[in-house]
């Protein structure tokens, strides 16, 4: 009778794991078969449509990919630079606009309004448009020290504009801290700054990792946009191969340069929001 009772648990945990390993199998099984069907017949429906050869030419010809990609990938070096300049001058602006924000000292107000007025301007320009004015109007002044080269008003155009979303993003995140937070550590001798810095902000920014991420896999495509007022990045070289031999390759070729980061970074946003992403 002990026996049976001892091993009897055993038994069924052994049972579970098989039966959980065979629910695995099927259910891959299942995965694998739904999608060969539904890319099989994707691919079949496009590769044997009447225009089929035409847009393999024209968007897909690998003599054009071969002649176009050196260049292509030197002007995408040219976004990989600015997008981490970028980067970090938003991270660095959006948290001391969200800081001045959320200070409620009576004093700052005139610096606060000016935040708030940051956030709304150009969080509601759209950004292609604030290039445009940023990458030709600054030099339209005709005033000694500031910037001329197309390549930094582009770059203060994004920053600009990414600056307003990340800065509310930052706020949320500080925000979402219990206020319990902040009197515990007020009543271990800590001044509000200090609370801030060592216990407010390292919460809320932790809690706003994948937000943040999400904002700047927008921002390493939109800094194409910066090729409206000159520099030729990646894709602006692509338009130019596309226009001299109006075949659209090069135009593929940097799409997938551009796949390259912001699927990792999609995946890694998945990641740091819990979610179990594609499987």
């Amino acid at each position: 009778m002990t026996e049976t009772a001892t091993t009897a648990p055993g038994e069924r945990r052994l049972e579970r794991a098989a039966a959980k390993r065979r629910r695995t199998r099927r259910n891959a099984a299942i995965a694998a078969l739904s999608s060969v069907v539904v890319i099989g017949g994707l691919a079949a429906l496009v590769l044997t449509s009447p225009g089929w050869p035409t847009v393999r030419e024209t968007f897909f010809s690998w003599a054009e990919f071969k002649n176009a990609f050196p260049e292509v990938l030197s002007g995408f070096w040219l976004d990989i630079k600015v997008f981490m300049v970028v980067e970090v001058a938003v991270l660095v602006i959006a948290l001391a606009i969200a800081l001045i924000r959320n200070n409620r000292s009576p004093g700052l107000f005139p610096v606060r309004l000016l935040a708030t007025v940051w956030v709304d301007v150009f969080r509601g320009v759209p950004t292609v448009l604030l290039v445009y004015l940023v990458g030709f109007g600054i030099p339209a002044l005709e005033l000694e020290g500031l910037p001329t080269d197309p390549v930094v008003l582009g770059g203060i155009a994004l920053t600009l504009s990414y600056s307003g979303y990340v800065s509310e993003v930052y706020r949320a995140g500080i925000n979402s801290v219990h206020k319990g937070q902040t009197d515990a550590a007020l009543s271990v001798g800590l001044t509000k700054a200090q609370a801030m810095r060592h216990v407010i902000l390292p919460q809320g920014i932790r809690r706003v990792g994948p937000p943040l991420l999400n904002d700047f896999v927008a921002l390493q495509k939109d800094v194409a946009l910066i090729s409206i007022i000159g520099p030729q990045e990646a894709f602006r070289v692509a338009q130019i191969y596309q226009g001299e031999n109006f075949n659209y390759t090069p135009i593929i070729a940097a799409a997938l340069l551009y796949l390259l980061i912001t699927v990792p970074l999609a995946r890694l946003v998945d990641r740091m929001g819990g979610a179990e992403g594609v499987r």
